[in-house]
């Protein structure tokens, strides 16, 4: 009997056995902690033996750095997106050059790239300073920081560069034992890094269980909550020593009240004061001096020193304008602004052109008016700027430059960088519709001109934001022969009424007075440009705190429009 117990008994037992272990075998395997160390290359995305991954801040980003002779660097793209995009490169010329508001600092792309020139005079780098490979240009992170606010930390195993551009607190725990951390929240995950009790991990992100952290050495993963203590919060100090850039603009008291002054010959001051004697308060004229001539830098000049004498006498300040809106018509050339401007040569053949008109003439200041810069031209006219402000700084002059309302087909113009290096910005706040738009409707109404205030202050700063208005307007014509358009002047709108025998009607929607008629099978529109429309513009631009006001074009105007002028200007 008690072997047939037994007999019975030792299969259960057995039986009983297996299912322990088995049970014990899988407890093990759900709550045991996962060894498997993780890849580290695929974790930062490293796919050549140079690339070097980028943690910026406290992210892992998407481009890559690289490694070579013993340095870290960023691509251009990396460094115009995260640091600064202020350097302009010509790859044709091989030069890569950053401007502060004093000098031109250049270096020579590639093998001479360990020479920075200061306004041509090099100091010796110790390193080289930007190269190609292929396309792709890349720039030493110690020279960029000659120019923009970051730090930067470089690991190896694998190649991984810890940067921050920016200094607040962050929240910073101990560990109370060795553990991983792990790529996910897990115990099964891969380990990415072990930690011995004692470290320091920053806190990223704390969940239920586990906690995403950044290790001292930049690596980002998950630990358990309960290894962790001593929570406390820290301020991240910057140790660049850099100081921003600092960019001293000609700046006048005052509202700005210019009027832009169109000669197709020399004028001197008797013809000025007549043009003048009906405006009010009028303190800038700008005078269509220059206009471009070829495409390397050459213009012709009507510059009139008895002008600008008469101005002086006057208390008006004399910004000539340099133009290329006329350079087709009169010299039958297209100015090529790639060519004229993508050229260090052309640059400094135009800038010192126009700098001996200055300095002959005394003018107070320059005006650029450049309406056919296409976008392949954009960075190469920005460039330009740059420089020419230079120039005009070192001089006291004032550098003002035209603009369209701001439009995605005008975002090459770069009006954020206009707002940093020139003196004034101008908007061109007419030609809503135009000639060849293939459509009627107003030169100006006020939404128009209040959208491109508001827009173009997005990046450039109010006080240095002049808005044009128009001493014109059009009468378009549909019939027949499609829609066509002339421009009638403000100062002939009154005879054009009577002619035409129009009662002109206020349209809330436009701020304008509006006429129409009909006449066989041609409708003729007209949106008025008045006393009354030129007020509500002004009106806005007080209420947007702009610098002031400037007008197309002196001579075409309604006398009486220069008192709601003067009350805007003198308020």
């Amino acid at each position: 009997m008690k072997k047939r117990i037994i007999t019975i008994l030792v299969p259960v037992v057995l039986i009983i056995l297996v299912a322990a272990a088995a049970i014990g075998s899988m407890l093990y395997g759900r709550f045991s902690y996962s060894k498997e160390r993780a890849d580290m290359d695929s974790y930062f995305g490293i796919t050549q033996a140079d690339d070097t991954a980028i943690v910026m801040q406290d992210e892992i980003v998407e481009e890559m750095a690289k490694y070579a002779d013993g340095l870290c660097y960023f691509t251009l793209s990396t460094v115009e997106k995260y640091f600064t995009d202020r350097f302009y490169v010509n790859s044709d010329e091989l030069v890569l050059l950053f401007t502060t508001d004093t000098d031109v600092v250049k270096i020579n792309i590639g093998e001479g790239s360990n020479l920075m020139y200061i306004s041509d005079v090099p100091e010796e780098l110790g390193y080289r300073a930007a190269f190609y490979d292929g396309d792709v240009l890349y720039i030493a992170a110690d020279y960029v920081q000659k120019f923009s606010n970051l730090e930067y930390y470089l690991y190896d195993e694998p190649l991984h560069v810890q940067v921050y551009t920016q200094w607040d607190e962050y929240t910073y725990a101990t560990l109370s034992k060795k553990t991983a951390v792990r790529y996910q929240g897990g115990r099964k995950s891969a380990v990415l890094q072990e930690l011995a009790a004692g470290d320091h991990v920053t806190i990223l992100e704390k969940m239920e269980n586990w906690t995403k952290v950044k290790t001292a050495d930049s690596i980002i993963g998950y630990v358990e909550n309960k290894f962790l203590t001593d929570e406390s919060v820290a301020q991240r100090v910057c140790n660049t020593g850099f100081e921003e850039l600092v960019y001293h603009n000609v700046e006048k008291e005052g509202t700005i009240n210019l009027t832009f002054h169109q000669v197709f010959e020399e004028v001197d001051g008797n013809y000025l004061a007549n043009a003048l004697s009906a405006s009010k308060s009028v303190n800038v004229v700008s005078p269509t001096w220059f206009r471009l001539s070829d495409s390397s830098g050459s213009f012709t000049s009507l510059a009139n020193a008895s002008y600008v004498n008469k101005a002086h006498e006057l208390g008006i300040e004399v910004w000539a304008l340099v133009t290329d809106v006329d350079s087709e018509d009169l010299f039958g050339v297209s100015i090529d602004f790639v060519e004229l401007l993508s050229s260090s040569a052309n640059r400094r053949t135009l800038i010192d052109g126009l700098m001996a008109q200055v300095d002959a003439y005394g003018l107070d200041g320059i005006n650029i008016d450049f309406e056919k810069v296409k976008n392949p031209a954009g960075t190469h006219f920005v460039q330009f700027l740059r420089e020419l402000s230079i120039e005009t700084r070192k001089r006291g002059v004032v550098l003002s430059v035209d603009n369209f309302v701001p439009s995605e087909y005008t975002a090459h113009y770069n009006r954020k960088e206009q707002g940093i290096v020139v003196d004034y910005v101008i908007i061109m706040g007419y030609d809503e519709h135009y000639v060849g738009g293939g459509v009627a409707g107003s030169n100006a109404s006020i939404d128009f001109v209040e959208n491109g205030i508001v827009n173009t202050k997005e990046s450039v700063p109010a006080e240095k934001i002049i808005n044009a208005i128009p001493f014109y307007t059009r009468v378009w014509a549909s019939g027949p022969d499609g829609l066509t358009a002339s421009t009638l002047t403000m100062s002939s709108q009154q005879d054009w009424i009577e002619r035409t025998g129009v009662t002109p009607v206020w349209m809330d929607e436009y701020c304008q007075n509006y006429a129409e008629y009909q006449s066989g099978d041609t409708v003729y529109q007209c949106w008025l440009e008045d006393v009354s429309s030129i007020q509500v513009k002004l009106q806005v631009m007080q209420s947007q705190g702009i610098k002031g006001v400037a007008s197309w074009k002196l001579g075409i105007e309604d006398p009486a429009v220069w008192d709601v002028i003067s009350a805007y200007v003198t308020q």
